[in-house]
Protein backbone atom coordinates (compact mmCIF):
# COMPACT_ATOMS: atom_id res chain seq x y z
CA UNK A 1 0.00 0.00 0.00
CA UNK A 2 2.00 2.96 -1.12
CA UNK A 3 1.48 6.01 1.25
CA UNK A 4 2.82 9.41 0.26
CA UNK A 5 3.15 12.26 2.56
CA UNK A 6 4.79 15.60 1.93
CA UNK A 7 5.37 18.05 3.82
CA UNK A 8 5.15 21.74 2.12
CA UNK A 9 5.27 23.51 4.71
CA UNK A 10 8.42 24.86 6.59
CA UNK A 11 6.58 26.36 9.57
CA UNK A 12 5.39 22.59 11.22
CA UNK A 13 7.11 19.10 11.49
CA UNK A 14 5.62 16.34 11.10
CA UNK A 15 6.79 12.90 11.89
CA UNK A 16 5.93 11.20 8.36
CA UNK A 17 6.71 7.54 9.67
CA UNK A 18 4.19 7.57 12.44
CA UNK A 19 1.72 9.73 10.27
CA UNK A 20 2.22 6.13 8.12
CA UNK A 21 1.47 4.02 10.66
CA UNK A 22 -1.37 5.56 11.72
CA UNK A 23 -2.86 5.52 7.75
CA UNK A 24 -1.81 2.29 7.52
CA UNK A 25 -4.07 0.93 10.15
CA UNK A 26 -7.17 2.86 9.00
CA UNK A 27 -6.40 2.01 5.42
CA UNK A 28 -6.37 -1.75 6.45
CA UNK A 29 -9.81 -1.15 8.62
CA UNK A 30 -11.21 0.23 5.53
CA UNK A 31 -10.15 -2.96 3.45
CA UNK A 32 -7.98 -0.18 1.52
CA UNK A 33 -4.57 -1.36 1.93
CA UNK A 34 -4.08 -2.32 -1.98
CA UNK A 35 -5.23 1.82 -2.53
CA UNK A 36 -2.79 4.33 -2.66
CA UNK A 37 -3.01 7.40 -1.34
CA UNK A 38 -1.31 10.96 -1.25
CA UNK A 39 -1.70 13.44 1.49
CA UNK A 40 0.05 16.89 1.02
CA UNK A 41 0.52 19.17 4.33
CA UNK A 42 0.47 22.83 3.36
CA UNK A 43 -0.30 25.93 5.17
CA UNK A 44 -3.46 28.52 4.77
CA UNK A 45 -2.08 30.46 2.01
CA UNK A 46 -1.71 27.39 -0.39
CA UNK A 47 -4.93 25.47 0.35
CA UNK A 48 -7.03 29.04 -0.28
CA UNK A 49 -5.67 28.64 -3.77
CA UNK A 50 -6.54 25.54 -4.25
CA UNK A 51 -10.22 25.69 -2.97
CA UNK A 52 -10.20 29.09 -4.88
CA UNK A 53 -9.29 26.92 -8.19
CA UNK A 54 -11.18 23.82 -7.68
CA UNK A 55 -14.12 24.71 -5.32
CA UNK A 56 -14.48 28.54 -6.61
CA UNK A 57 -14.14 29.46 -2.70
CA UNK A 58 -12.11 32.27 -1.74
CA UNK A 59 -10.82 31.22 1.68
CA UNK A 60 -8.54 28.57 3.33
CA UNK A 61 -10.29 25.41 4.41
CA UNK A 62 -8.97 22.67 6.65
CA UNK A 63 -8.69 19.84 4.34
CA UNK A 64 -9.65 19.05 0.50
CA UNK A 65 -10.11 15.60 -0.87
CA UNK A 66 -9.21 14.95 -4.94
CA UNK A 67 -10.38 11.51 -5.72
CA UNK A 68 -9.08 9.58 -8.13
CA UNK A 69 -10.58 7.28 -10.67
CA UNK A 70 -13.83 5.94 -10.17
CA UNK A 71 -15.84 3.88 -12.35
CA UNK A 72 -19.65 2.70 -12.20
CA UNK A 73 -18.16 -0.61 -10.08
CA UNK A 74 -16.66 1.72 -7.12
CA UNK A 75 -13.52 2.25 -6.64
CA UNK A 76 -11.37 -0.07 -9.08
CA UNK A 77 -8.21 1.52 -9.60
CA UNK A 78 -5.81 1.34 -7.15
CA UNK A 79 -5.08 5.54 -6.64
CA UNK A 80 -7.63 6.72 -4.21
CA UNK A 81 -6.49 10.30 -4.99
CA UNK A 82 -5.39 12.97 -2.61
CA UNK A 83 -5.79 14.97 0.62
CA UNK A 84 -4.52 18.18 1.17
CA UNK A 85 -4.66 19.92 4.74
CA UNK A 86 -3.42 23.49 5.94
CA UNK A 87 -1.55 22.75 9.38
CA UNK A 88 -2.42 26.05 9.72
CA UNK A 89 -5.62 25.91 10.00
CA UNK A 90 -5.13 21.97 11.93
CA UNK A 91 -2.99 24.18 14.82
CA UNK A 92 -6.32 26.19 15.09
CA UNK A 93 -9.26 23.40 14.95
CA UNK A 94 -6.86 21.69 17.15
CA UNK A 95 -7.86 24.18 20.46
CA UNK A 96 -10.90 24.89 19.26
CA UNK A 97 -11.61 20.83 19.44
CA UNK A 98 -9.68 20.01 22.74
CA UNK A 99 -7.33 17.53 20.62
CA UNK A 100 -3.57 17.61 19.88
CA UNK A 101 -1.87 18.91 16.78
CA UNK A 102 -1.14 15.30 16.18
CA UNK A 103 -4.97 14.04 16.57
CA UNK A 104 -6.06 17.19 14.40
CA UNK A 105 -3.78 16.20 11.80
CA UNK A 106 -5.21 12.52 11.64
CA UNK A 107 -8.42 13.30 12.10
CA UNK A 108 -8.54 16.11 8.82
CA UNK A 109 -6.74 13.35 6.87
CA UNK A 110 -9.11 10.79 7.98
CA UNK A 111 -11.53 13.03 7.25
CA UNK A 112 -10.14 13.66 3.74
CA UNK A 113 -10.30 10.17 3.02
CA UNK A 114 -13.87 9.01 3.43
CA UNK A 115 -14.71 12.06 1.12
CA UNK A 116 -12.78 9.91 -1.05
CA UNK A 117 -14.00 6.67 -1.26
CA UNK A 118 -17.95 8.32 -1.09
CA UNK A 119 -18.64 9.70 2.16
CA UNK A 120 -20.37 13.44 1.89
CA UNK A 121 -21.34 15.25 4.69
CA UNK A 122 -22.88 17.80 2.68
CA UNK A 123 -25.91 15.89 1.05
CA UNK A 124 -27.68 15.78 3.97
CA UNK A 125 -28.06 15.44 7.89
CA UNK A 126 -28.47 11.98 7.70
CA UNK A 127 -25.21 11.51 5.31
CA UNK A 128 -23.35 14.16 7.93
CA UNK A 129 -24.19 11.92 11.14
CA UNK A 130 -23.07 9.07 9.06
CA UNK A 131 -19.60 10.51 7.82
CA UNK A 132 -19.63 11.68 11.70
CA UNK A 133 -19.95 8.37 13.05
CA UNK A 134 -17.42 6.87 10.76
CA UNK A 135 -14.63 9.05 11.35
CA UNK A 136 -15.09 8.83 14.73
CA UNK A 137 -14.70 4.91 14.50
CA UNK A 138 -11.04 5.55 12.52
CA UNK A 139 -9.58 8.35 15.04
CA UNK A 140 -10.73 5.92 18.10
CA UNK A 141 -8.37 3.41 15.86
CA UNK A 142 -5.33 5.22 16.44
CA UNK A 143 -6.39 7.00 19.54
CA UNK A 144 -8.53 4.65 21.60
CA UNK A 145 -7.73 6.11 25.07
CA UNK A 146 -8.86 9.20 24.00
CA UNK A 147 -11.81 10.91 25.96
CA UNK A 148 -12.57 14.26 24.38
CA UNK A 149 -12.36 13.59 20.81
CA UNK A 150 -13.81 16.55 19.09
CA UNK A 151 -16.58 14.85 18.15
CA UNK A 152 -18.80 17.63 17.63
CA UNK A 153 -17.31 19.14 15.18
CA UNK A 154 -16.29 16.96 12.37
Amino acid sequence: MPLFIRNESRRFKIDSRKLKKHFTIILQHLSLEEKELSVLLVNDRKIKSLNQSFRDKNAPTDVLSFPQFEDEEGFDSILLGDVVVSLETAERQAKEHDLTFEEEVVLLIAHGLLHLIGYDHEISAKEEIRMQKKTLELFRLIFPHRKSTGENNF
